[in-house]
């Protein structure tokens, strides 16, 4: 195996031959869109790299920027990111370490705690997501059309997961 070869078709290779074509395709899929997971995470963390942010980071921050009172509980921001509460308090602590974001106490129940923009939070996010538009969220090669047809496809396995009612 040489450095540059495609291991996805090499373990795809090494699959037909042990156990035949049998789940093949789904492996590969999988395997490819893991990959690509990886790929583009770490395209996004660079292009995010001159803000302090990670892409987990610029979501937290964003969905902050578009919510009406610039607040969210910290478990609302957990279930709208779809990630487990130990990642939210990391998330808002990276973030509050560099200004963006502040934690309050809830006005109407002190026990909640909210995260919120802070101005520099917003400016960031500006900057950020003009970085990102620019570069097309780092999905080159793609066109258009191959984005949305991307979006049509991996759409059913939300919806068969239950992510939400499509109806």
């Amino acid at each position: 195996m040489t450095e540059h070869e495609d291991l996805i078709a090499e373990a795809r290779r090494q699959w037909l031959a042990h156990w035949g074509e049998d789940a093949l395709e789904p492996m590969v899929a999988v395997t490819s869109i893991m990959r690509v997971h990886q790929i583009l995470l770490a395209r996004l963390n660079r292009l995010l790299a001159p803000w302090d942010l990670t892409f987990a980071r610029y979501e937290a921050l964003m969905l902050l920027h578009y919510s009406r009172a610039g607040a969210l509980p910290l478990g609302k921001i957990g279930s709208r990111l779809q990630v487990h509460p130990t990642s939210v308090t990391n998330t808002i602590d990276g973030l509050e370490r560099l200004g963006l974001v502040s934690r309050t106490a809830h006005e109407r129940d002190r026990r909640m705690t909210l995260a919120a923009i802070t101005d520099a939070g917003r400016e960031t996010a500006a900057a950020a997501t003009a970085a990102l538009n620019a570069a097309r969220f780092a999905m080159a090669p793609l066109s258009d059309v191959e984005l949305e047809q991307l979006f049509d496809t991996l759409r059913r396995i939300r919806i068969d997961e239950g992510d939400f009612d499509a109806s």
